[in-house]
């Protein structure tokens, strides 16, 4: 998803957001407190939706129709948890936003690094 570009990242953010709102929010949105924020433009952090992405195709791929009957059970099990309680960390991606009020996160300091010598030969 963070490879995409232009039209193509906008038509799989668009689906990406309709799967969060009407499945995964409905059932793991729990309440937005000081220990457990959540942003309502959630879209706006990269880290969210590389880790909502990476949910959803998890999603996708154990409770399809080729999915076996224990795949919803692995979801379950394995995935929204880590994911939400990452998303939901007071120090997570969602530090400082509160409902209806988006705070940009202030990305670290990176040194730049020289290109590696010419190898000789």
């Amino acid at each position: 998803m963070l490879y995409k570009d232009g039209h193509e990242y906008q038509s799989e953010l668009y689906r990406l957001t309709q799967w969060a709102h009407h499945v995964l929010l409905p059932v793991y949105g729990r309440e937005v407190t000081s220990t457990a924020p959540w942003c309502s433009r959630w879209w706006d952090h990269p880290e969210a939706v590389a880790q909502l992405h990476g949910l959803w195709l998890a999603w996708a791929h154990l409770t399809g129709p080729d999915a076996d009957m224990t795949g919803p059970a692995s979801w379950h099990r394995d995935f929204p948890g880590p994911v939400m309680g990452a998303l939901r960390d007071p120090m997570g991606p969602f530090a400082g936003c509160k409902p209806g009020n988006h705070r940009p996160r202030e990305l670290p300091p990176v040194e730049p690094l020289a290109p590696p010598e010419p190898a000789e030969g």
